[in-house]
């Protein structure tokens, strides 16, 4: 059991609304005819201000647990590994039901609704680490032969076409940059030379079934799949797929106006 913001609101959600529910059942009742027999009418009685706070927060607390459980969930980026895609200081929103409903806490899938696709950028929680929250960009379905040579990406014998753009220096950061085609997804990548000084630059591996390979865009500045801390994300460990980026706030340039808003491809 990860003991998480999740498992706070679950506990929130309970508590509050066994609070209410048995002095609605148990309590009240007790009250208003104590309250009847001395002449008192019933909107004059005070409830126990814990009873009072409990019948407050339970339905807020409770819509927030649904929408962050089963539609939405905001996340920070915390690093830089998705660059130039999503910059550190980026505040995005999860998609929770793209790949179906999961009961929260315990993170039982009820409900398949579709398949993580090659391209995606996506929220999963760290095999080694599950309090953990990373997020990458699905590069190897189960099954998949993924090899990376230098800074070739091959997928099942095939290599992934990318076109180089120039210099990047932007944001702090000089690179060089590239689109990549990647399945049906177009997007920028970032070469780094020597970053890691060559550690799990070259990679040959078949992903597990029930398991998916992620890459960061920043290629030489990522700690992902590549890497044994990392390594195959089971099925089970995702979160969902990142949508949109609805704030950046990273000192001392924030907020960055123009990222406000934008898809995430």
């Amino acid at each position: 059991m990860i003991f998480d913001f999740s498992f706070i609101l679950v506990a929130a959600t309970l508590l509050t609304g066994l609070i209410w529910g048995i002095d609605s059942l148990a309590f009240k009742p007790k009250r208003v005819a104590a309250a009847s027999a001395k002449g008192v009418a019933p909107e004059n009685i005070r409830e126990p201000l814990m009873v009072e706070y409990a019948r407050s927060f339970f339905p807020v607390i409770l819509i927030v647990l649904l929408i962050r459980s089963f539609l939405f969930e905001p996340f920070r980026i915390p690093s830089d590994s998705m660059m130039p895609t999503l910059l550190d200081g980026d505040f995005i929103f999860v998609n929770k039901f793209s790949y179906g409903l999961r009961l929260p806490v315990i993170n039982t899938k009820v409900v398949s609704i579709g398949d993580p696709q090659r391209g995606d950028v996506i929220v999963f929680r760290l095999p080694r680490d599950p309090a953990t929250n990373y997020i990458k960009r699905l590069v190897g379905l189960p099954g998949d032969h993924i090899v990376v040579r230098g800074e070739n990406l091959y997928i099942n014998g095939e290599r992934v076409p990318t076109e180089l753009n120039g210099p990047y220096n932007e944001h702090g950061t000089r690179a060089m940059r590239a689109t990549e085609h990647l399945g049906n997804v177009d997007h920028s990548v970032l070469y780094m030379r020597d970053r890691y000084d060559g550690e799990g630059r070259d990679y040959d591996e078949i992903v597990p079934a029930g398991h998916y390979f992620f890459m960061g865009d920043n290629r030489d500045n990522s700690k992902d799949s590549r890497f044994f801390d990392v390594g195959f994300v089971p099925e089970r460990n995702l979160v969902g797929k990142a949508v949109r980026i609805w704030l950046n706030w990273d000192l001392p340039n924030a907020p960055i106006w123009d990222r406000i808003g934008a898809p995430i491809h």
